[in-house]
């Protein structure tokens, strides 16, 4: 990912603005016309499939020459699929109920008037992101479902993928009419860093940091726009007494088979200390045999020295790979004080068959989501409910946890008078 810091750039500050100027038009604009622009923009990405396929190539074969991380290529790589994926994304999102304008009762109400609240688009969103090139096509759905306008700066190693998906938004932009600027695309090569785009507080409303904690935490650090976090792996799972192993596996590797980007793969797990050794030695094969790297604390290593010692550091690290470190903890009270203190804090996970221990710890878990011997698999598509989502929030506060349409929204409260002065 580009991060250098340049000066300011007079088409940075031009697209900022150009995208606020949009932003007044589209929150005006009806729902049925930004549902028929995000259908359009399905249509487009698949008419432009090759063309987005042939500028991945050159992406590919440009980062592997520059040796970047196989982790990056795994997110940059796209496929048929991948991109069709995305086409269906779009697609049940413009049939979605227009969450603009969806009006609420209010939590108070003024004497002689009505008060209630209102859903609003937020302004101008930007997308910083490392590879993951369909990730803008479904931002920008997204984006104009909510009549929000997107400002795109993606990664140098996504550079020819980027603008070959951006001609094919444009185009469905302008089929459709939508107001013109409501799309930009800060291209690697335009000199504007990061920092220059998220301290534009002036324009932008909200910037959403997707890829890893480095990109991530930069961004929350030097933005002077609000920031909506994004948070991938290091999800932790408790294992207790009573817990199945066959849970424990399956949770596990159903977890990381989300793809392109396990975001809440389990990258953790804590043990307590009277589970049955010859269940850990199981658990250990199995998940070697399906490519895991195992590592252990210095009680483990102690006993099964084919783990590796675990650096303390690593307990708070997301992977992202296939690794997994284990744990051996003394109670339930235990694994919530060192997940509290270690764990992304977006997805962690418990295996009981104790009712009473699934309430303690669901009520415990200082995250933004507990899952109770259910597998944290994240899906952009969850197949029941209306929902789509980008990512996963960690932050609190009203943005946490699934980022959907919701998250890309602003309340207005509205009080009618009745004419009693």
């Amino acid at each position: 990912m580009t991060t250098e810091f340049h000066g300011l750039t007079s088409d940075l500050i031009a697209a900022a603005q150009a995208a606020h100027r949009a932003s007044i038009l589209l929150a005006t604009t009806k729902g049925v016309l930004r549902s028929q622009a995000v259908a359009a923009m399905a249509e487009a990405l698949k008419r432009h499939q090759n063309d987005i396929l042939e500028a991945n190539t050159l992406d590919l074969e440009a980062s592997r020459e520059m040796a970047v991380p196989n982790l990056i290529l795994e997110w940059l790589k796209l496929t048929p699929e991948r991109i069709q994926t995305v086409a269906q994304l779009l697609k049940r999102l413009s049939e979605l109920p227009d969450p603009i304008g969806r009006v609420m009762d209010a939590s108070y109400q003024l004497e002689h008037c009505q008060t209630y609240s209102q859903l609003m688009p937020l302004g101008v969103i930007a997308l910083v992101y490392e590879a993951f090139p369909e990730l803008a096509a479904l931002a920008a759905g997204l984006c104009i479902k909510t009549a929000n306008s997107l400002i795109l700066k993606g990664g140098s190693e996504a550079s020819h993928s980027n603008a070959a998906i951006a001609q094919a938004l444009w185009s469905a932009i302008e089929e459709t009419g939508l107001p013109e600027g409501c799309l930009q695309v800060l291209s690697s090569d335009q000199g504007a860093s990061i920092r220059d785009l998220i301290v534009q507080d002036q324009y932008v409303n909200l910037v959403i940091p997707y890829g890893r904690p480095s990109l991530v935490q930069q961004v929350v650090r030097q933005a002077t726009a609000p920031v909506l976090r994004s948070a991938m792996g290091n999800c932790y799972l408790y294992w207790s007494p009573s817990g199945s192993l066959e849970a424990v596996r399956w949770m596990i590797l159903d977890s990381h088979q989300s793809e392109p980007d396990p975001v809440n793969a389990i990258e953790k797990v804590l043990i307590h200390r009277s589970q049955n050794p010859s269940s850990l030695v199981m658990l250990w094969n199995s998940l070697r045999e399906k490519g895991f790297e195992l590592r252990g604390d210095g009680l483990l290593v102690t006993e099964f020295p084919e783990l590796k010692l675990v650096d303390e550091q690593e307990w708070r690290q997301a992977y992202l790979d296939k690794i997994i470190a284990f744990k051996i903890v003394d109670s339930l009270e235990a694994a919530i004080a060192w997940i509290n203190l270690h764990s992304s804090s977006h997805a962690d996970c418990l295996v009981t068959e104790s009712y009473q221990e699934s309430r303690q710890f669901a009520l415990g878990i200082n995250s933004a989501s507990t899952y109770i011997n259910a597998s944290p698999r994240f899906s952009r598509n969850p197949k029941r409910g209306d929902s789509i989502f980008l990512g996963m929030s960690n932050q609190k506060g009203q943005r946490r946890g699934p980022i959907s349409l919701q998250s890309l929204t602003t309340m207005k409260h509205i009080i009618q008078g009745i004419g009693q002065f």
